[in-house]
């Protein structure tokens, strides 16, 4: 196994000499010359990798024992696989366990249906996820445009519509969210990361009807523009509720700009109506 850490020229401490210390010989390391980006720094990882099997492990992220066990078998067995994944557990920013992500099936084998499930929205997590690296070589890396977030999922939907996934159910990788200094962990981020959800939807639109039957790209589209709409409704009310009005009024114009589709008024709607609702049991309390 090949183990490398790929720094994006980290602005704090001496990630070399932590390597170094824990590890010894044992994980090489490397440093990028200026930080440039975390998409174009897993393109970099992607490009320094050597095995047949790749997983990319974000910093503040982990797996439990057996997960390389449970998920390199699949790959090996299954030449025409381009992808397995297991269900993993969501941790807060202390690392305690809160939520599971959901069962996409009670035993372990191939996802039916794949495609249109992931291309309907987000489903996994990076660090749950292991791709066979010639995968990546045929379908290009991560989407550089995409600075915030949402390049792992437009890249899981570019490898369904050419290779089925492997699901492996027991809970063996653990994704830490609302870390504070993450790139999604503050809620100055939260239309930000809208913004990228909805470029990838995007993406994923100018091709996916290439992949699917019509009516099945429309219903997985739908949803996607729904939900990432959906999130940038959720910041600019999060923006109002600390009065930055300018801002609020940005990240409507993200769910606007995805164009005049029913799904996206009605996102907006249900958002205003729930943000309605918390405003109003407050007021009682």
């Amino acid at each position: 196994m090949q183990i490398e850490v790929v720094d994006d020229r980290s602005s704090r401490g001496d990630p070399a000499a932590i390597v170094r210390r824990r590890a010894g010989d044992r994980v090489t390391f490397f440093q990028q010359p200026y930080n440039v980006g975390h998409a174009a720094n897993f393109n970099t990882c992607l490009r320094r990798a050597r095995g047949t099997v790749v997983h990319l492990l974000h910093d503040d992220d982990s797996v439990r024992r057996g997960f390389y066990e449970r998920l390199e078998p699949p790959l090996r067995e299954n030449p025409e696989l381009g992808v397995a994944f297991c269900r993993h557990l969501y941790a807060d920013a202390e690392g305690h366990w809160r939520t599971l992500s959901r069962l996409e099936r009670r035993t372990p084998g191939v996802v039916e249906d794949w495609l249109q499930k992931i291309a309907s929205g987000q489903r996994l997590t990076t660090p749950s996820v292991v791709v066979r690296r010639s995968a990546y070589e045929l379908l290009g890396g991560f989407d550089e445009r995409i600075t915030v977030g949402g390049e792992d999922w437009e890249m899981w939907v570019r490898i369904a519509t050419r290779f089925p996934a492997w699901f492996e159910p027991e809970p063996l990788a653990v994704y830490r969210m609302n870390r504070p200094g993450s790139l999604t962990g503050n809620a100055a981020s939260a239309a930000a990361l809208a913004r990228d959800m909805l470029l990838a939807t995007d993406i994923v639109e100018g091709y996916l009807s290439t992949c699917l039957a019509a009516g099945q790209a429309d219903t997985a589209l739908r949803r996607a523009w729904a939900e990432y709409s959906r999130w940038a409704v959720e910041a600019a009310h999060r923006h109002l509720l600390r009065g930055q009005r300018r801002a609020a009024f940005n990240a409507v114009k993200l769910a606007l700009a995805a164009g005049p589709k029913p799904q996206v008024m009605e996102a907006m709607l249900e958002t205003l109506a729930r943000s309605a609702v918390r405003h109003l049991r407050s007021r009682v309390v």
